[in-house]
């Protein structure tokens, strides 16, 4: 006998006063961009001080919420809430912005124009492997940090890899203390007496080695900024730290968001298994662009009666009946791939979002999208565009 997994019920979890942060994660073209902002309104009208920190966002989005443009601060979001209500709030992440802001959090004045103006700098807080993540995290951190909302909702970014974004902030400082790192920053722990001096002959091998990999102006520039960025090294332990501590706490809700295609389904488990094996709190997964089937008529019975169907608007009818075959077929196999990560992950609530036609364009859509996370709304037919 197929078990049927739990539902999801968003609304106790947005409603929940201990709960301060939700993270909406999966793989990119999910809706779960969407998902966050649909949220976040749902929230604020219901009383939280709500802010969205979105990745990346279609500009489509921010035209939903009523505003020209997101960036790194956040903005309010008019015509949600008012005096004695909630409030929504919406921000785009902006790597780079994050990054120096962190530096001028950890360093002095002087110390930190020195490293923002370096270029190894420049290079590694825009492309580094894992940055915008771990700067997603940063911005967490920093928004929580104010107490000016009472609940943070995060879009992740899409991931090729499910665990990228759990392991930027362990990453980021694994690369910071590495073996390289601590051999470029020897000059400054010498007290400037030299690197071999400290490090003996072997430093030499090393440095001609990585200046014949990377040139030997990027090595200098490398060497500069990790002799610039070692006194506020602790800082940055500490963040990372605090961030997982964080991501790992009873406040925050993780909402794994997929499609009911094979692929997005797979990714999600990886995401499901990850979260579950270091004890994070998942909330549950929710599925969207799903196609309910309208009526209670087989896919067979549905294909036989359109061979059959005969009289004025026969045509018509028989056109109805095979689109209506094609939907429940294409239930069942959504349904079949749904059982399959249920019966891997039988504890994961579950809510099925139905698909809707046409662009998320305002405030309305957004809250209809709400509606459909909260099942209040009944689906209806329609095709699957939700970004």
């Amino acid at each position: 006998m197929t078990r049927k997994a739990p539902e999801l019920d968003v609304d106790a979890v947005l409603d929940d006063p201990d709960t301060r942060v939700v993270v909406c994660c999966g793989s990119g073209g999910v809706g779960k961009t969407t998902t966050s902002a649909a949220l976040a309104l749902r929230a604020a009208e219901r009383g939280r001080q709500v802010v969205v920190l979105t990745i990346d966002p279609a500009r489509r989005l921010a035209q939903a919420l009523g505003l020209e443009a997101l960036d790194n601060e956040p903005h309010a979001v008019a015509g949600v809430g008012g005096p004695d209500r909630g409030t929504l709030s919406a921000m785009m992440l902006d790597m780079r912005r994050t990054f120096d802001e962190m530096v001028h959090g950890h360093a002095p004045p002087d110390r930190a124009a020195k490293i923002i103006e370096n270029p190894f700098y420049q290079t590694i807080s825009s492309s580094f492997s894992g940055t915008q993540e771990y700067m997603a995290m940063e911005k967490l951190g920093q928004l929580v940090a104010t107490g000016k909302w009472d609940l943070v909702v995060v879009d992740t970014p899409p991931s090729r890899s499910a665990l990228d974004f759990l392991d930027a902030p362990q990453r980021m400082s694994t690369f910071l203390d590495g073996r390289m790192i601590r051999l470029l920053s020897s000059p400054a722990r010498a007290g400037g007496r030299g690197i071999r001096k400290l490090v003996g002959a072997g430093f030499g091998l090393f440095a001609k080695a990585v200046g014949t990999i990377l040139g030997g102006q990027m090595l200098a520039d490398a060497s500069a900024f990790v002799q610039a960025f070692d006194t506020m090294f602790g800082g940055f332990q500490e963040r990372a730290q605090k961030t997982y501590a964080l991501l790992r706490s009873p406040g925050t809700a993780f909402l794994v968001v997929a499609a009911p295609e094979p692929d997005a389904l797979r990714e999600a488990a990886y995401f499901t298994d990850r979260l579950s094996g270091e004890d994070m709190p998942l909330s549950g997964l929710v599925l969207n662009r799903t196609h309910p089937v309208l009526a209670p008529v087989s896919a067979a019975r549905a294909r036989s009666a359109a061979e059959n169907v005969g009289g004025a608007g026969s045509q018509i009818a028989a056109a109805v009946l095979r689109l209506h075959a094609d939907r429940v077929e294409l239930a069942e196999r959504e349904e079949h791939l749904l059982t399959r990560f249920s019966g891997a992950h039988p504890s994961v609530p579950v809510v099925r979002v139905p698909a809707i036609a046409g662009d998320i364009a305002d405030l309305d859509g957004l809250r209809r999208v709400g509606e459909l996370l909260a099942g209040d709304e009944p689906a209806a037919p329609a095709a699957a565009t939700q970004a």
